[in-house]
């Protein structure tokens, strides 16, 4: 599908170094897993077993070595419990990040992202209804493709429509038109990364929703695509983020917006508010000055003199904003040692032997 150009747009912020060596993203070592599937839980006991089972049964077909990071977000109930159970059951394979409270569902995804040593980082949720026999799939078509982002889209989505499917619906056209990434189900957990590309980027908030967004700022949006995947009904327990947390994810598109739109030149959207002010007050103040002077009106008492000062003023302090925001961009930028552009590889005269070919994540087909 063809995707919408995000314009010149720049990631909340790198990474932090990983604690995994260099030999994390090599698909030649075999004793360094290629895929990870990362799976935020909260108040999933009756699930985590039977999603380990799964899991396990469909990376049977799976030509690349993996594991299983099943993430605790604080649960009140024996999810903690059963998770300890599939990291002893398959020790070597199953492993897991407990938190200490919880945090929700995009912090709990980023604390398994950051645990992940694959090259290749799939995201699902511990809710059942995500088909794992889907994974190697869509790394296949990952790799094959040459992509960094292949997003699920539950065409047939097994949800009740009112409280869940049109909500959704909604949002994503919303998401859709701020961001102008062309998707049709950005909700969808089960998605698949280039790890070398995701670590580009940080979540925070609800910012898991608008992963493909925050993508498309270290990558091309044409490495972007999606792919229809299975959806089953829940069995057990209830759904933890639903329409509580819609105030917080407008919220977060707002933010969002903000930061790939202006996040290396602030200035631009605050001046663009004080010079919209300025002009207002200035042409009211003009108006009222033409009355005074060529027609010897009294201006004392009108309102538009109010307004128009209050304008010019606030114009300027809009206008100041932005003059400030910069001055703290460059200072991000050139003290932080951050950069506003990201390279994929570099070709020709003075790069060193190999470093030529050097790619974040994947390159081909593994093994």
């Amino acid at each position: 599908m063809p995707m919408k150009g995000a314009g010149a747009i720049h990631p909340p912020g790198p990474a932090p170094a990983r604690a995994a060596g260099p030999d994390a993203a090599d698909p030649d070592d075999g004793a360094q897993p290629v895929l990870s599937i990362v799976v935020p839980m909260y108040d999933e006991q009756d699930n985590v077993l039977p999603l380990a089972t799964q899991v396990q049964a469909a990376m049977a077909a799976s030509p690349w070595p993996w594991e299983l990071i099943l993430v605790d977000d604080g649960s009140g109930d024996r999810t903690a419990e059963r998770i300890r159970e599939a990291v002893a059951s398959s020790p070597d394979r199953v492993a897991a990040v407990l938190l200490r409270r919880r945090f929700g569902q995009t912090a709990a995804m980023q604390a398994g992202i950051d645990r992940a040593r694959g090259s290749v980082v799939a995201t699902m949720d511990g809710d059942l209804q995500n088909n794992p026999h889907d994974i190697v799939r869509m790394v296949r078509r990952l790799l094959d493709d040459d992509l960094d982002l292949l997003v699920g889209w539950r065409r047939e989505r097994k949800d009740n429509f009112w409280l869940r499917r049109l909500p959704s619906r909604l949002a994503n056209r919303l998401i859709v038109a701020v961001t102008g990434i062309d998707l049709h189900d950005y909700g969808c957990s089960l998605k698949i990364y280039r790890a070398g590309v995701l670590r580009e980027v940080r979540l925070y908030g609800e910012m898991h929703r608008f992963i493909p967004t925050w993508m498309a700022t270290v990558t091309s949006p044409a490495r972007i695509r999606e792919e229809e995947v299975s959806h089953f009904p829940r069995v057990h327990g209830r759904s933890k983020y639903g329409l509580s947390r819609t105030l917080k994810v407008l919220l977060d598109l707002l933010s969002m917006y903000f930061f790939v739109r202006f996040r290396a030149s602030p200035g631009h959207f605050f001046g663009r508010i004080g010079l919209a002010c300025a002009a207002l007050g200035l042409g009211a103040l003009g108006w009222l000055a033409w009355l005074k002077l060529g027609e010897g009106a009294a201006i004392a008492n009108r309102p538009l003199l109010l307004f128009g000062v209050l304008m010019m003023v606030i114009g300027v302090q809009f206008i100041c904003t932005g003059i400030v925001t910069e001055m703290l961009a460059r200072t991000y930028f050139e003290a932080g040692g951050a950069r506003t552009y990201l390279v994929r590889e570099t070709l020709g005269a003075g790069v060193q032997a190999g470093a030529h070919a050097a790619r974040d994540g994947l390159k081909g087909e593994p093994p």
